[in-house]
């Protein structure tokens, strides 16, 4: 049996298929002895399930060049284009292979026009939404009851105090959060829903240096985000709300979310 230090990295070597047969034995052994990586590899076993089964039949479909010139690092195309399934595979796909893929919000009261810099975040989380929203057992990875150890844990990991938003004022009731990856740094997702099964996300990650506002849609009638930049932190409000409740959500989100970093 070969005998080495196993980390993380190798839980993705084996549902990626990529583990040598020769180590598998010895896998098998360091995630039995330990519990906190057994269970990270369930919930990656789970995730993955989730998203086979959310885009069963179209992660085949051909990636629309927009969103390969996005994975290449080029400047996305700012053509609104119809809506297809197309663009949701990709998302995902992207997400998954990168952790991440590298509209002027006229101060917080009003709407403009895109930015076409400030496209990052606002991808980013709209790839994020459209993956854990339709989620229904494993949208998120610490659920609202758990709402101070879920600050508490997202703060730590991101590195800048959180504080989930309370929107029941807009209709929303929060239903947890996770941690995802942005690019190469990390991002928190808080999850809200309404009294008629629609939700909202919030994608905050502290790895920021620029200044700016604006709003963002991948797709024409797809979830679109109103994202800001600002304090050292992003931040992208995501839903499929009309642009005009969005912004008003996003209003009420931003407040909290600035009042709990200065708290």
């Amino acid at each position: 049996m070969i005998r080495r230090d196993f980390s993380e990295r190798d839980i993705h070597m084996v549902l990626d298929g990529e583990l040598p047969a020769d180590e598998r034995a010895a896998y098998d052994a360091w995630l039995d002895s330990n519990p906190e990586m057994r269970a990270r590899s369930a919930r990656f076993t789970a995730d993955r399930e989730a998203l086979r089964s959310a885009f069963a039949g179209v992660l085949d479909e051909p990636v629309p060049a927009r969103l390969r010139k996005v994975v290449l690092g080029e400047a996305p195309v700012k053509v609104a284009v119809p809506r297809s399934r197309w663009w949701l595979a990709a998302a995902a796909a992207v997400l998954l292979a990168t952790g991440g893929f590298g509209g002027y919000f006229a101060g917080i009261d009003g709407l403009g026009q895109e930015d076409q810099a400030k496209d990052q975040l606002a991808e980013q989380a709209i790839a994020a939404h459209v993956i854990y929203a339709a989620e229904k057992r494993h949208a998120v990875e610490v659920p609202a009851s758990d709402k101070d150890h879920l600050q508490t844990w997202l703060s730590n990991q991101i590195g800048l105090k959180l504080v989930a938003p309370d929107l029941s004022a807009n209709g929303f009731q929060l239903v947890g959060g996770r941690l995802l990856p942005a690019g190469e740094s990390k991002a928190a997702m808080l999850l809200y829903e309404d009294d008629k099964g629609e939700r909202i996300s919030l994608f905050v990650t502290a790895e920021s240096t620029e200044n700016a506002k604006g709003t963002y849609a991948s797709a024409q009638n797809g979830p679109q985000a109103v994202y800001w930049l600002d304090k050292g932190y992003g931040c992208a409000v995501v839903g499929s709300l009309p642009r005009e409740q969005l912004a008003v959500v996003a209003k009420s989100a931003y407040g909290q979310l600035l009042a709990g970093l200065a708290s």
